[in-house]
């Protein structure tokens, strides 16, 4: 009787299963006959310390939230460290695991990848974000102590992982030139959405606050993440242009929420903006159906041009056009699907939406063209090939015997080089 591999998966950025990617990977691995453990923080909607969900055991610790400066970060990681460490303990009793499967940031889990190193676990590092030109982004000048120790965190990472997973080829890339780690072990699985989660449901006009036309935004409310862009945007729109015909959903939360509350009451955009917080999968689906317009306002800030915004194949999934700035990863994976303004520009970027919004059959197509890229491309269904490619390397015995029509599956290994 062969053995059922173990995974433990480690996530700090966001609970699970509300991180959409590690939720894939783990569902993908249990699907391929894996046992699956996840450690994560508690949230507002996850509040369990131990739940099994689908067959997949998830165990989560309470972290400090809203934290302010870098000394709030260094705090935040050395909880979630300390913490991690203890349940991979409990993990080990209770369940067992193999591999370590670790997600940044931060770049700090390569420290519980040693430790079990010497219990024979391999260690399997999941790039998400460049962390030192993601401080970088954050803190401007205030960081520029923290980039080399950064930088060596991450070179610690490369140098304890057995295989090295990033979400896209620019990724890929400073794993290979900055990370002098062999091209052959990188897998690079990108973000795609799950077709089964995300699909069009029935219309309810309500979602629009009284107005024509919905803007949607669903993301991570972080300072690179540039949403303060969007309710400049609106101030623009509506009271430089007097489009008083648009709302907008804000789905999602982070260290900047309360100062996009107050900036809103500032610009007077109280009453065209939802701020409703991360919902569950189901309600993104639904504001998202009702959305006229997908907003990316991730600018240019020397970290988010390496990016690969989740939020573009949802918008993409569901058919809806995007604006966002012109960045090289998300030109990548809208391509047509999207209109793209001078990195950060208010005025162009509002020139975008108003041209989509004047437009309804541009609107159709380019969101027609989203979603056939999405399927054809993109979805869940084609990235996640990748990543159990990966794990064959880990596990070559076990998917010699599991792995449904092998021979096309080992076709796609030209992926990884592209």
């Amino acid at each position: 009787m062969k053995k059922t591999p173990k995974v433990l998966m480690l996530v700090e950025n966001l609970p699970v299963p509300l991180d959409p990617r590690v939720w894939a990977e783990a569902t993908t691995l249990f699907a391929a006959g894996f046992q699956v453990s996840i450690i994560c923080p508690k949230g507002l909607m996850y509040r369990e310390s131990h739940i099994c969900v689908e067959g997949i055991h998830i165990y989560r610790y309470w972290l400090p939230t809203h934290i302010d400066g870098y000394k709030g970060y260094f705090a935040e990681y050395c909880v979630a460290l300390l913490m991690t460490f203890c349940l991979s303990l409990k993990v080990l009793y209770f369940h067992g695991f193999d591999v370590i499967h670790a997600a940044n940031p931060p770049d700090l889990f390569f420290i519980i990848g040693v430790f079990y190193r010497f219990l024979g676990k391999k260690f399997v590092f999941d790039q998400h974000d460049l962390t030192p030109e993601m401080f970088q982004a954050k803190f401007k000048e205030s960081s520029i102590y923290l980039h080399r120790p950064l930088l060596f965190l991450e070179y610690c990472s490369f140098r304890t992982a057995y295989l090295v997973i990033t979400s896209n080829m620019s990724q890929r890339r400073f794993a290979i030139e900055r990370g002098h780690y062999p091209s052959h072990r990188i897998f690079v699985v990108r973000n795609g959405p799950d077709l089964k989660r995300m699909h069009l449901v029935p219309d309810e006009p309500e979602l629009k606050g009284g107005r024509r036309y919905l803007l949607a935004y669903i993301g991570v409310v972080g300072r690179q993440d540039g949403v303060e862009y969007i309710l400049y945007v609106l101030h623009h729109l509506i009271h430089e242009r007097a489009r008083q015909d648009i709302s907008l959903v804000l789905m999602g939360d982070g260290d900047c929420l309360p100062m996009l509350h107050t900036l809103a009451h500032d610009l007077q955009l109280d009453s065209y903006i939802h701020f409703v917080g991360w919902v569950d999968p189901k309600d993104v689906t639904r504001y998202l159906s009702m959305a006229d317009v997908g907003l990316i306002p991730d600018p240019q800030n020397g970290v988010n041009e390496f990016c690969t915004m989740i939020k573009t194949m949802e918008y993409m999934a569901l058919g809806k056009p995007i604006v966002a700035f012109d960045l090289a990863e998300t030109r990548f994976s809208a391509q047509d699907a999207a209109l793209y303004a001078i990195p950060n520009l208010v005025e162009d970027f509002a020139d975008k939406i108003e041209t989509l919004l004047d437009d309804e059959a541009l609107r159709l197509r380019m969101g027609a063209l989203g979603r056939k890229l999405v399927e054809e491309e993109l979805c869940w269904d084609h990235t996640k090939k990748n990543l159990l490619l990966a794990y064959e390397q880990l596990f070559p015995a076990y998917f010699e015997s599991w792995v449904p029509d092998a021979g096309n599956v080992i076709d796609q290994k030209l992926e990884i080089y592209q």
